[in-house]
């Protein structure tokens, strides 16, 4: 089977794109004629980003410029070792369904290329369309029609009339926090040309998460006692989709509390003032009502970060409810690892001396927050 590449065909008298697919094993005349279209279509900076991750001569291998899902759902083979989109993803109507395809047409292992509008680099484009202040009541408008709109039942309806589903705005947490719910994992980004061109790996099937929070008040699957999952809820203080990046960025940026991950770029800016001052957590006093956790113990973790830990936490955290203040406070770890060996030890001394351990945990978080000022963010 030789590679299979589509390109980008001139619009009809109606504007309709057409897309040929060759089927052919490419030549080094070939191989500079897909060169070509590659650069006419993107830029020389993205046919580098693309050569450097795969091979384009390959004989199981998609190229193609497309927003819909159809050109995808359509291949006739279910394991390619590589796909290759250049249109950004902002414009497919489904984003999750399109990326679902892709998934499904890669082998375990495949390489998925495509990029995306980030919501950073739209607000710089917008910003630069016009001389101030007119630039800002134009960023207004956009942002109240193209983030808030899509939020709210009523308007949302206008929205996808008008837009159809084309020029949406995401972040790139909901862009990356996506792929990864739908099987893939972020190999490498860069931004090239004001746009995040990506390369992600298939390594398992989508999740098909339906109904993805979009509100200020979340509800959050967590691990509870016995390892059963509670609902946590809580204020929002990230972006759509971002809890299913929570291994990536603590591996990409690390953690300098063993808390939370340095830099997150989930964190909304609205978030940070949440966190500061713990506004995000008292939704959390419904589940103190209804018996989930208590007062003092280990903070209730995503599957994704319970299975960052070792064995022994994992089995030691969930002996016990957990807690609204977590020995964090107390003890001010400064790293992973000092994170565990924290929590291991507020859970032996909670076995033999509950009341004692709880008291003294709860006395020494809340001197270290209010006389010390102890964050986690």
């Amino acid at each position: 089977m030789g590679l299979i590449a589509a390109f980008k065909d001139y619009s009809n008298s109606k504007g309709k794109r057409f897309e040929r697919i060759i089927h052919n094993d490419l030549k080094p005349s070939d191989l500079e004629h897909l060169k070509h279209n590659i650069v006419d279509e993107t830029s020389k900076d993205v046919y580098a980003f693309i050569v450097k991750h795969v091979d384009l001569s390959i004989t199981n291998g998609f190229i193609t410029s497309t927003t819909t899902r159809f050109n995808i759902s359509n291949l006739p083979y279910n394991d390619y070792e590589q796909i290759i989109n250049l249109k950004k993803i902002n414009d497919a109507r489904f984003v999750n369904k399109f990326f679902e395809a892709i998934n499904s047409k890669l082998a375990y292992g495949g390489l998925y290329i495509n990029c995306v509008e980030t919501y950073i680099t739209r607000r710089t484009r917008v910003l630069n369309k016009f001389i101030k202040p007119f630039n800002w009541l134009y960023y207004f408008a956009d942002v109240v029609f193209m983030r808030i709109f899509p939020k709210l039942p009523v308007f949302k309806k206008i929205y996808f009339f008008i837009t159809k589903g084309r020029n949406r705005v995401l972040t790139r947490a909901e862009a990356l926090g996506r792929l990864y719910s739908c099987g893939f994992e972020v190999v490498d980004e860069e931004v090239i040309g004001g746009k995040l061109y990506f390369v992600a790996r298939k390594i398992k099937e989508p999740v098909f998460d339906e109904n993805p929070s979009y509100g200020l008040l979340i509800c959050l699957k967590r691990i509870g006692k016995d390892g059963k999952i509670i609902n946590v809820y809580k204020l929002r203080t990230m972006h759509a989709y971002s809890e299913y990046l929570q291994k990536y960025v603590f591996e990409k940026n690390g953690t300098s509390s063993g808390d939370k991950a340095n830099n997150d770029f989930r964190v909304t800016p609205f978030g940070k003032y949440l966190r500061k001052f713990w506004i995000d957590e008292l939704p959390m006093l419904i589940n103190l009502i209804r018996g989930d956790i208590k007062i003092v113990g280990v903070r209730p973790l995503s599957k994704e970060k319970f299975k960052m830990y070792p064995i022994e936490a994992q089995i030691l955290r969930t002996k016990f409810k957990p807690g609204l203040i977590p020995p964090f406070y107390a003890d001010l770890p400064s790293n992973f690892d000092e994170l565990v060996s924290s929590e291991i030890n507020y859970v032996k001394s909670y076995e033999k001396h509950p009341f004692k351990t709880d008291v003294s945990y709860l006395f020494k978080a809340l001197y270290n927050i209010f006389i010390k000022g102890a964050r986690s963010s």
